[in-house]
C-alpha cells in the first residue's frame, strides 16, 4: 500500500449511486435543517445531513412537554413538527447547497397519499441527494410506524413511494419495534428501496411519580441515545446479513468507536442523532476520528472495514 494512501485514506462511500465524502451523516430530527448548526461546526466536514422530517404542508407537532432526559438517553414525542416542503425548498435548501455536503430529506406522512405528494414535489428539486422514507416514527396517531407493523404494509408504501421517486434514490428508515428486523428489511428491498436506515427510536415511557402522569404529554415517546446502541447495533448486523442494498446504522452513536462498531457490523454509513443535542460538533469529530483510525491502523480505504466482523 502506498505511503500516500496511509497519509490520506479514502473515506468516501457510495450509497445507491451517490458518493458521500465520508460515512458520517446527521440523523433526521436531531440536526434541524442543518443551517442551524453552521456556527457550531464545519458542515463541510461530514458526508451528509439528513434534515428534519418534511411533510408537504407544515405540521405543528405534539403539545409540550415532548422531550425528557433519561438515563443514558432521551425520550421524545415531537410529532413531526416541521415547516413544510415548500418553505424548506425556498428558504433552507438554497443555503444548504452552498456546502460541499450531501443533503438527504426525511419524508413523513399520515397516509400513503401524503408520502406520494411530498415525494413527487421533492423529486423535482435540485440539490437533494436522496429521500429517506420515514415509516417508523412512534410518536404520531396515524401514519409513520403504522406502516411498519406488517412487512406487507412496508412493502406497499415503499413500492408506491419508489415509483413516485423517479430521480432520487429512496432510503427506508425502519423501526426497531418489530419482532424480526430482517423480515422488514427484505420486504423493503424487494419493494425497490435503494438503501435502509436503521433504527428509529424505541417506544418508551417515563412517569412523574408525584403527579402520577407521564413525563411526556403524548404519553409514550421514542427512546434514543447511548442506551439503545447495543440493540440497534445488533439489528443493523442482522439486516446487513440478509439484504444486498446498503444499510445506514443509527442509534446511540456518540464517538468514533461507536461509528466503527456499526461499520464493522455491516453498515455502509452511520447517522449521529441524540449526541447532537449535547455535543453539536459530534459528527465532525467522528468524521475526523475515522480518518485518524485508518491512518493509525494502516487502512487506505474505509470500505475495507465495512462488514468485517469476525464470528
Amino acid at each position: 500500500m502506498a505511503v500516500a494512501d496511509l497519509q490520506c485514506p479514502n473515506l468516501a462511500v457510495e450509497i445507491a449511486g451517490v458518493r458521500f465524502k465520508n460515512p458520517v451523516l446527521t440523523a433526521s430530527g436531531t440536526f434541524a435543517y442543518g443551517l442551524e448548526f453552521a456556527h457550531l461546526m464545519d458542515l463541510n466536514a461530514i458526508g451528509g445531513i439528513v434534515v428534519k422530517g418534511l411533510s408537504m404542508k407544515p405540521i405543528k407537532g405534539n403539545p409540550p412537554p415532548r422531550i425528557y432526559e433519561t438515563a443514558s438517553g432521551m425520550l421524545n414525542a415531537i410529532g413531526w413538527q416541521n415547516i413544510g416542503a415548500v418553505e424548506f425548498v425556498t428558504k433552507k435548501l438554497p443555503g444548504l447547497r452552498k456546502y460541499d455536503t450531501r443533503i438527504v430529506v426525511n419524508i413523513v406522512g399520515f397516509d400513503l397519499n401524503d408520502y406520494l405528494e411530498v415525494t413527487r414535489f421533492l423529486n423535482d428539486c435540485p440539490g437533494i441527494a436522496a429521500l429517506e422514507l420515514n415509516i417508523s416514527c412512534p410518536n404520531v396517531k396515524k401514519g409513520g410506524f403504522h406502516f411498519n407493523k406488517n412487512p406487507h404494509d412496508a412493502f406497499e408504501v415503499t413500492s408506491r413511494t419508489k415509483a413516485a421517486s423517479s430521480r432520487l434514490p429512496l432510503w427506508v428508515k425502519l423501526s426497531p419495534n418489530v419482532t424480526d428486523i430482517g423480515e422488514f428489511a427484505r420486504a423493503c428491498e424487494d419493494a425497490g428501496a435503494d438503501a435502509l436506515s436503521l433504527v428509529n427510536t424505541f417506544v418508551g415511557m417515563a412517569i412523574d411519580v408525584e403527579n402520577k402522569r407521564p413525563r411526556l404529554r403524548y404519553g409514550t415517546g421514542g427512546l434514543s441515545g447511548p442506551a439503545i446502541k447495543p440493540i440497534a447495533l445488533r439489528m443493523v448486523w442482522e439486516a446487513a446479513r440478509v439484504v444486498r442494498i446498503p444499510v445506514i446504522g443509527v442509534g446511540g452513536i456518540s464517538n468514533t468507536g461507536d461509528a466503527l462498531e456499526y461499520l464493522i457490523a455491516g453498515a455502509r454509513a452511520i447517522q449521529v442523532g441524540t449526541a447532537n443535542f449535547y455535543h453539536p460538533a459530534a459528527s465532525e469529530q467522528i468524521a475526523r476520528g475515522l480518518g485518524e483510525y485508518c491512518r493509525s491502523h494502516g487502512i487506505g480505504d474505509i470500505n475495507e472495514i465495512v462488514g468485517s466482523l469476525k464470528i
